[in-house]
């Protein structure tokens, strides 16, 4: 068999102490090289010599021979049999064979099998087209194409592999491309539907929308390429609803409104949902007069809005405002129907981020009345305060119980009566009454008897009389507490009402049964398809709950320093935390986000050390619990700072939580900023302690990045 060999020969030293001349090849395999050299040298001592010295290993001074004219083209053949008849396994087994001996093949070749093996559903192969990309960008042997690695990701997406699907659009995005936005979508869709995935998804979407500004700014041709569109925000918002990423989602609204993507009525639902998590009450309210006068085939699919909203008048203590947005819910609908002509359906609202007045403050585009039928969303949520039925919006037996405990807390029963009436007039028609009916049965049914006697005496002062079941029902109250002068009073109240009532049942009834007894079918509950329970039930657990709430105090202290820290005003910001501690109450995730977010914006990251100080001490209290959200905002805002035993302290912190930690975020974050920190210095040369310090923790950080 002719064997051509290649010039270059490098010589073990132990072919020269045995003085021969004989030479050595490097087969494909250990076993093929020693089954060579046992035929080659035939019986001469020396060969066992040389077996013996014989090693593979990288240290070994070995040469390099290759079979230029049988191996290479075995290996080339059996290596594009095994791609045609898609065996992956046996081709990945040629392909590293092919590499050890001669580096790598045709780029055609290549391309074809990271191409197959993105095809496959298999993990195990799909780490290996991800492993073979890695190695071919490290190697810079050749160019990918983009359809190839566009093709990878997606699969690696859709195998729920995010974090290598990830790293593939990164790697796309360093070089200023992108998938089409359709194939971009699917990949953004299938990494949300894991936690660590919509975390991952959530960085990304940021970078993305970091070089579109940056390109923009740069006036480059290539700036449309980048931006994303008004669904990929949605999945990604979509998600930190989902995953309780509320502080990421505040973040991903100010991008909307820094890219110039418009809103549409899914991005508001969900923003919504934002604000209600984050407490942003006045951000909320924004909305609100571009929602309120959309047609009536729109109702429904703001329902989750108004619930929003709704939870947020609850959460601030302010019952006139939850009040009032109960009975203008519905209002106004008629005047705008779908078809109306006069109304532009295809122009933005622009609905401001923060303060009104901020000269540069940001803007957000929205159209509500943009609903796309095709998408990924569904429409959930919760439907604790407001309900749906025949094109109408309706309380809850929830929303009324938060609505008359408040009332009562508040020593405001007048305005109960008021609202019964305005809601039995907005919502009802004007000979059913059984919502004040309602009322009255759960009043009686916790002991507020005056209570329900005050409502019976408002309904008949409005001229809005009551069935005689109202007062029954209070009566058999007043007999079962032996209250028999309220009952005399009742009575005459009865017959000037020409209402007849059997007394002698009556009395009996109260005896023997409960008064809300005999009225199950509550109002709410009838003009409700979702099952719900009773007015008494919801009454009894607000009141144990209302004593547990987070105090409305909070909420608006926290809304005051967000104000303050957008207008980028740290001085007011802080005093409004430092009253707080005065005060005695206990500040929350939110009020440090809000402060660190305001710091960031000055580039103040020395006072964001003192602020982390801060919230270690009451970590440590158990009084307060951070999300993943913030440490990752914290450790961004410590790398910009250069505060790096700090970035190790957060990143130790994540760990003990068992939170993911974007490496490849921080790691940009790194070298766009701190590239060639102590690059040529040595810990011995340092001229501090200080400076010694401080170059451990830079090597620890660039250790635990991968930072070569």
């Amino acid at each position: 068999m002719a064997i051509k060999l290649t010039r270059k020969v490098f010589v073990n030293p132990c072919f020269l102490s045995c003085n021969s001349s004989r030479f050595l090849v490097r087969l494909s395999s250990d076993h093929d090289t020693r089954f060579f050299l046992s035929k080659f040298f035939c019986g001469n001592q020396e060969s066992g010599v040389i077996c013996r010295h014989l090693s593979f290993s990288p240290a070994t001074s070995l040469e390099r021979l290759s079979w230029e004219g049988s191996s290479h083209t075995v290996l080339l053949t059996k290596l594009e049999n095994a791609l045609k008849d898609l065996k992956l396994d046996e081709a990945w087994e040629t392909f590293n064979d092919f590499i050890r001996l001669y580096g790598f093949p045709n780029h055609l070749l290549v391309s074809r099998f990271i191409t197959q093996l993105s095809y496959s559903s298999s993990p195990c192969s799909l780490q290996k087209a991800y492993d073979l990309v890695m190695l071919v960008l490290k190697e810079k042997s050749y160019h990918l194409r983009p359809d190839i690695l566009v093709k990878l990701a997606l699969s690696l997406s859709r195998a729920q592999m995010p974090i290598p699907s990830s790293t593939i659009l990164r790697l796309m995005l360093e070089k200023g491309m992108l998938p089409p936005m359709n194939v971009l979508q699917l990949s953004f869709l299938h990494m949300v539907k894991t936690e660590v995935g919509a975390c991952i998804a959530s960085n990304l979407l940021i970078q993305i929308c970091d070089n579109y500004v940056r390109f923009c700014s740069g006036k480059s041709p290539c700036a449309n390429l980048l931006k994303p569109d008004t669904v990929i925000f949605n999945l990604v918002l979509d998600a930190c609803v989902r995953f309780g990423s509320s502080l990421k989602g505040q973040q991903i609204i100010e991008l909307m409104s820094q890219t110039g993507v418009v809103a549409d009525a899914h991005s508001i639902i969900i923003i919504a949902q934002i604000h209600e998590i984050n407490g942003q009450r006045d951000e909320l309210k924004k909305f609100k007069d571009h929602v309120a006068p959309l047609p009536v085939a729109f109702v429904s699919h703001y329902r989750q809005f108004y619930e929003c909203l709704l939870s947020l008048h609850f959460k601030f203590d302010d019952i006139d405002a939850a009040a009032e947005l109960l009975l203008d819910m519905n209002r106004s609908r008629g005047s705008h129907p779908v078809d109306d002509p006069g109304r532009d359906f295809q122009k933005p609202h622009f609905v401001p981020i923060g303060s009104q007045n901020l000269r540069n403050g940001l803007k957000i585009q929205i159209m509500p009345e943009l609903i796309h039928k095709d998408s990924a969303l569904k429409e959930e949520g919760k439907s604790d305060l407001v309900l749906f039925r025949d094109k109408k919006l309706l309380p809850s037996n929830r929303a009324l119980s938060k609505l008359i405990n408040g009332y009562k807390r508040h020593g405001k029963m007048d305005e109960l009566s008021k609202f019964l009436l305005g809601l039995k007039k907005e919502l009802y028609s004007s000979g059913e009454s059984s919502v004040i009916c309602d009322v009255i049965d759960a009043c009686i049914s916790l002991g507020w008897v005056e209570i329900a006697h005050d409502i019976l005496d408002d309904m008949e002062f409005s001229g809005d009389s009551l069935d005689s079941s109202a007062y029954m029902a209070l009566l058999s109250a007043y007999y079962k507490r032996n209250m028999s002068r309220e009952a005399n009073v009742l009575l005459k109240q009865v017959r000037k009402a020409g209402l007849v009532i059997n007394l002698a049942n009556n009395i009996v009834l109260s005896k023997n049964v409960p008064s809300n007894v005999g009225r199950s079918s509550l109002s709410i509950k009838e003009a409700s398809s979702i099952y719900q329970p009773s007015l008494s039930k919801c009454l009894v657990e607000e009141v144990s709950d209302a004593e547990k709430a987070v105090s409305h105090i909070i909420y608006e202290l926290n809304s005051s320093i967000y104000f303050f820290s957008k207008a980028k005003m740290m001085g007011d910001a802080l005093n409004i935390y430092r009253r707080m501690q005065e005060m005695k109450i206990q500040p929350t995730e939110h009020t440090f986000m809000y402060l660190v977010c305001g710091y960031s914006s000055l580039e103040m990251y020395r006072d964001v050390t003192i602020l982390w100080g801060d919230m270690k001490r009451i970590m440590e209290t158990g009084s307060l619990t951070l999300s993943s959200d913030l440490y990752e905002f914290l450790l961004l805002n410590f790398l910009r700072g250069g505060y790096f035993e700090r970035v190790m302290e957060v990143i130790d912190y994540m760990n003990k939580c068992n939170m993911y930690v974007d490496k490849w975020m921080h790691k940009s974050e790194y070298l766009k900023i701190h590239k060639n920190l102590y690059r040529s210095l040595k810990a011995s040369k340092a001229r501090t302690e200080a400076q010694g310090k401080r170059f451990e923790y830079v090597k620890a950080f660039k250790k635990w990045a991968g930072i070569n």
